[in-house]
C-alpha cells in the first residue's frame, strides 16, 4: 500500500504528463497542420512567436514537472510499489527523460537557428527547419503519450 505523499505525488504526476501529452499532441495534431499551410514567410513568423512565448512560466512548470514528479514518485515509493506501479513509474520517468533529451538535443537548436535566420530567406529557413523539427516532434510526442499512460497503469 502507497502511503498519502507517494499516492498524491503519483496523482500529480499523472494530471502534469497528461497535460504535458495534450499540449504536444495539440501541437502535432492541429498546430502544426495548421501552419504547414501558412507561405514560408507565414510560417517562419509564427513559429518564432510560438518560441518565444511558449518557455513561459506555465509551460516551464509542465516542463520540469514532468520528470521530478515521476521521479518523487517512484523515490519517496521505494518499497511501497507493487509489481506494477513501480515499474510503471520508472518506465514513465525514462520516457520523460528521454521526450526532454529530444527537445533539448533537438528541437530547442532548430528553435535557435530559426529565431537568428530572422531577416534572412525564409525558404531556406523553413526548409532546414520544419521537416526535422515535425519529425523530432513526433517521437517526442509519442514518448510523453507513453509516460503518461504508464503513470495511469501505476494509479
Amino acid at each position: 500500500m502507497m502511503s498519502a505523499m507517494t499516492s498524491l505525488l503519483l496523482a500529480l504526476a499523472t494530471i502534469v504528463n497528461g497535460l504535458y501529452a495534450g499540449f504536444m499532441l495539440a501541437f502535432l495534431i492541429a498546430v502544426m497542420p495548421g501552419l504547414a499551410e501558412l507561405t514560408d514567410q507565414q510560417f517562419t513568423a509564427a513559429m518564432r512567436r510560438f518560441n518565444e512565448k511558449v518557455p513561459g512560466p506555465a509551460f516551464l512548470v509542465l516542463f520540469l514537472g514532468v520528470v521530478a514528479l515521476p521521479a518523487a514518485a517512484f523515490f519517496t515509493g521505494l518499497g511501497e510499489h507493487d509489481a506494477v506501479s513501480g515499474p510503471a513509474v520508472l518506465a514513465a520517468l525514462v520516457c520523460a527523460i528521454i521526450g526532454h533529451a529530444i527537445t533539448v538535443v533537438g528541437n530547442i537548436p532548430l528553435n535557435n537557428a530559426l529565431a537568428a535566420s530572422e531577416g534572412g530567406d525564409d525558404s531556406a529557413a523553413r526548409a532546414a527547419f520544419e521537416p526535422r523539427w515535425n519529425t523530432l516532434h513526433q517521437v517526442r510526442t509519442a514518448f510523453s503519450l507513453v509516460a503518461c499512460a504508464l503513470l495511469v497503469v501505476a494509479l
